[in-house]
């Protein structure tokens, strides 16, 4: 940590919380950066906040890099949409006192603070110029945003007119602001249904993005950001994409800065990708071990049961029994401090196994933007009182 924070997020009377975050994982081929490639170039991505501060530090990640990545320059600035900036808004982030940091392979790198203000649900553009990365690139495939690539230093362009594209971040992993009591963070721990497949590209219609919005909106909550740890693909116990659950619980949940309340909604994947008639069993026992450990760190955290997927690629009888027995559970255990049953909220009240056709992207599995709206405002806002 920097500046006098400690571990905790605590700093003399203030405290540092995430107002944006991401998993990261290894990207693979097929989401790597297009032409003219990372070395030598700009890379612009803005990100979604949702929590209003004036000063802010950046976490960039090299996880997965097997040689170090350089940026010799990285800055901040208001976004005005696709790749244009406010210049007026326009500052240099420093690490140590340096414009430039290299980070090495598998580790993770804090940016120094910086008096820089975010108003919460707006978006802030982060500017990096490289001259080096590794082949291996840490990122976020699932974005749901785009991201603009140009040869050069242009980190102070107003825009990048000459910029290729791509639907990707790469190595920006997290943005605190410093900030006081009662403000705090919600993780919501998920895969592609939390990553937000099927929302729109740039509109930020996610369900954590849509729960944030009502978090804003309603004065008792204003106060509290919504960091959204959902991985496309991603799994609970094994197989899927990116580090699973398990795995990244530590990483994505509990070394979130200023968290305060969790909510899962993850196993559908592991369920899917499985022909064991054990895996309900378990995702049981993981999702026992989420709580245990967010407990014992003060957290309150919500399950959510898995949603209907009757008709898409993971449709079969064993399947549905596995979904069943985890939802079953989930509700009767009385494991989680609540249960938030966004399954009745979106499916069919007819054919409960599916999704309400109003409701469904197309696949049957994801939600359409309209889905995602009705997730999030089917959560009672009074669980979450600062």
């Amino acid at each position: 940590m920097a500046d006098g924070a400690t571990d905790d997020g605590s700093m003399q009377g203030k405290r540092w919380v995430g107002t944006w975050a991401t998993g990261p994982q290894l990207t693979e081929p097929g989401n790597l950066p297009p032409p003219p490639g990372l070395a030598g170039s700009t890379l612009r991505q803005s990100v979604f906040v949702t929590l209003d501060g004036r000063r802010v530090r950046v976490l960039f990640s090299n996880e997965w890099g097997e040689a170090p990545v350089s940026f010799e320059s990285v800055r901040l600035a208001t976004s005005l949409g696709a790749s244009a900036i406010d210049p007026s808004s326009d500052r240099a982030l420093l690490f140590d006192g340096m414009q430039s940091v290299a980070i090495p392979a598998g580790q993770t790198r804090l940016s120094d603070p910086l008096d820089f203000p975010v108003s919460a649900l707006s978006s802030v553009a982060v500017s990096i110029y490289l001259s080096a990365a590794p082949t291996n690139v840490t990122g976020h495939p699932g974005s749901r945003t785009t991201s603009y690539l140009q040869t050069g230093d242009a980190t102070s362009a107003a825009s990048l007119a000459a910029a290729a594209t791509t639907d990707h971040w790469y190595f920006v992993t997290g943005i605190d602001v410093e900030t006081v009591a009662p403000s705090a963070a919600i993780v919501a721990l998920g895969d592609s249904i939390t990553d937000g497949r099927g929302s729109t590209t740039n509109a930020n219609n996610r369900w954590p993005d849509a729960l944030a919005r009502r978090l804003k909106a309603n004065p008792s909550t204003a106060s509290l950001a919504v960091l959204n740890q959902g991985i496309g693909g991603n799994a609970v116990v094994s197989g899927g994409l990116g580090p699973t659950a398990m795995a990244r619980f530590q990483r994505d949940v509990l070394e979130q800065r200023g968290v305060r309340w969790l909510i899962v909604l993850e196993g559908v994947n592991d369920i899917g990708g499985s022909s064991d008639a054990g895996v309900a069993d378990r995702i049981i026992a993981a999702f026992q071990g989420f709580v245990d450990s967010a407990h014992a760190q003060g957290l309150l955290v919500y399950g959510v049961p898995i949603l209907p997927f009757a008709g898409s690629q993971y449709d079969s009888p064993d399947h549905e029994a596995a979904r069943q027995a985890v939802n079953a559970w989930l509700r009767a255990s009385g494991h989680f401090d609540a249960v938030l049953d966004l399954e009745v909220a979106v499916a069919d009240p007819q054919y409960p196994a599916q999704l309400l056709p109003a409701y469904d992207s197309g696949d049957h599995l994801h939600l359409s933007v309209a889905g995602y709206q009705a997730m999030a405002d089917a959560i009672d806002l009074s669980l979450f009182q600062p």
